[in-house]
């Protein structure tokens, strides 16, 4: 069943062909339960507003347990010892827990929206929407690009085909069953996919625990960490891992599309509950990959070239028998499908709602055309997604340039959604000055020497108010939030004066989320726009709205 290459056991050709088989037929099968002869535009985007608790929060889950994900958690426990997958899987799962409160008035504003730009399109008017439709549009095909990297990178190591043989395999696997019946296929198959997930991850990881030495390992292998490695609270694993994905937390949660439509697609007295145990679900599973980078730098193990994104299949390869390398295969092949038909997923409507649908009107939106820009979208967009990857492209800055775009953009969504008085010039400017004042932080285009690196501690002291502030409004309230925002600042200010410009990617989102903050109140706090909130749910709902239940699944699907 296997084969032996190097040092690794790899498994056969015929036996990968026969798992991609298996998963993406499976997978196109379920699929064809749920499609229509007669398919509907707002379903095939948001499958009618109404999916029931289970299969929305399995699909919550299954959307942010991604390949990258599983590496990054498991480079940074390699990194920064145990505290490194904490600090990397418990920020990222509040990244939707954060979401609900505010996901439950932005749903109240508007119940029937299909994109959050959409709504700012509604809001404001067309700048807004097309800066955070175009962050979303190269946030999802960076994410689809990764997810392939990830599954050729897979396939290359654990058989033995190549990586371009992998990204085709794959990419054709995604767009088979997605595109059938889009947003209701990546939905119900993520169902299947967290589980078949969750339940590989209770058995891989205590296989290769106790197949690298068990709790022995941590006396053994305690002499191959540093200082900071062996320290719980380590300060470096704080300010390099956590406190950047604290201050990303929110950027990733508001910007990102994936998450607006599960938002947006989840019957409304259900987001609390779905996105409270997709927190629990992706933050257990997250830090308990992590785990293996801990496993693989108390065992004294070098990762493959160098690479630590080659940690997770490497201590596979090393540990695991023929039978659980399938399962452990089946297991990544799943958590990256299941973010890629997202990726599919919001771009095809981001493209027939925002592109086609606004342009023409919801009044004169063609469904059936609706529905041929979707589906032309995920094409294009798989081709996009196999030529960046083909080329093994670093997307590592431009992850980082779509993120600090999205931190950009939080205040000025946020508050377009409970302040009356945001214009859209407000919003269009602050964003746009956020953006000129990180590129040259983050990127280290100017001396972070005297003046200019005091500045900059200032302006990310108070970016570090603004975070905490904006946390704490979405469950407590706008007082509650001023106090927080302000104790922070005071707090900070002492320990992070003089020393914040030392961590470009940390003091560059709160860069971004300073200057959108202050840009965005000074420009709106003299507004004499009164803005009607209710006028929303007028101009921002249906393009299809006859829809009949007649399939099984899709009662299914809405958790009936």
């Amino acid at each position: 069943m296997n084969l032996q290459n190097g040092d690794y056991q790899v498994l056969a050709g015929s036996v990968v062909i026969g798992l991609l088989i298996v998963f993406y037929g499976g997978t196109f099968v379920m699929s064809l339960f749920i499609g229509k002869k007669k398919e509907n535009a707002d379903g095939y985007m948001t499958a009618g507003n109404k999916i029931g608790f289970g299969v929305s929060a399995a699909s919550m889950t299954a959307t942010w347990i991604w390949a990258s994900s599983m590496y990054a958690s498991a480079t940074s426990g390699y990194t920064y010892g145990i505290s490194g997958p904490i600090h990397y899987g418990l920020w990222g799962a509040l990244m939707i827990l954060f979401i609900y409160p505010f996901g439950r008035r932005i749903r109240a504003v508007a119940p029937k929206a299909h994109t959050l730009a959409e709504v700012m399109y509604a809001r404001h008017g067309r700048s807004s929407q097309l800066m955070l439709a175009g962050s979303n549009i190269l946030g999802s095909v960076i994410s689809l690009t990764s997810n392939f990297i990830a599954g050729g990178a897979l396939i290359a190591l654990l058989s033995p085909f190549s990586f371009r043989q992998g990204i085709i395999a794959v990419a054709a696997g995604i767009l088979l069953y997605t595109l059938w019946s889009g947003f209701r296929a990546s939905v119900l198959t993520d169902f299947a996919q967290v589980v078949a997930m969750l339940g590989a991850v209770v058995i891989i990881i205590p296989v290769i625990f106790f197949a690298a030495g068990g709790p022995g390992l941590f006396e053994t292998g305690a002499s191959n960490l540093s200082a900071q490695q062996g320290n719980f609270f380590s300060s470096e694993a704080f300010m390099n891992q956590g406190a950047p994905y604290i201050a990303a937390v929110l950027a990733y949660a508001i910007g990102n599309q994936t998450i607006a439509q599960r938002l947006f697609a989840v019957r409304e007295d259900l987001i609390k509950p779905t996105f409270i145990t997709a927190t629990i679900g992706y933050g257990a599973t997250i830090i308990g990959f992590g785990m293996l980078g801990v496993i693989a730098l108390y065992a004294g193990i070098t990762p493959i070239d160098g690479d630590s994104n080659n940690l997770i299949p490497q201590m596979a390869v090393t540990y695991l028998g023929p039978v659980l390398l399938c399962i452990f295969f089946i297991m990544i092949l799943g958590s990256l499908s299941s973010t890629a038909d997202s990726d599919l997923a919001a771009l095809s409507s981001i493209a027939m709602t925002d592109i086609y649908g606004q342009s023409v009107g919801k009044q004169n939106a063609n469904p059936k055309t609706m529905l041929l820009v979707g589906r032309i979208t995920m094409i294009l967009a798989t081709a996009a997604g196999l030529f960046f990857a083909s080329g093994k492209m670093n997307i590592l800055e431009l992850l980082v340039f779509v993120g600090a775009l999205w931190g950009a953009l939080v205040f000025p969504v946020i508050a377009s959604f409970y302040w009356k008085k945001v214009t859209n010039m407000a919003f269009t400017i602050s964003t746009l000055a956020a953006l000129a004042a990180f590129l040259p932080v983050r990127f280290e285009w100017i001396s972070m020497t005297g003046l200019t690196g005091y500045a900059v501690d200032i302006i990310s002291i108070v970016g570090v108010g603004v975070v905490l502030a904006l946390m704490s409004f979405g469950f407590f309230g706008l007082k509650v939030a001023r106090i927080v925002g302000i104790v922070a600042i005071i707090a900070v200010a002492p320990f992070a004066f003089g020393v914040l410009h030392e961590y470009a990617v940390l003091s560059g989102s709160l860069v971004a989320y300073s200057v959108s903050t202050v840009v965005c109140y000074l420009m709106s706090v003299r507004s004499k726009q009164d803005f009607d909130f209710s006028t929303i749910k007028d101009r921002v709902g249906d393009f299809d709205p006859v829809e009949t239940l007649t399939s099984g699944s899709e009662h299914y699907v809405a958790g009936k």
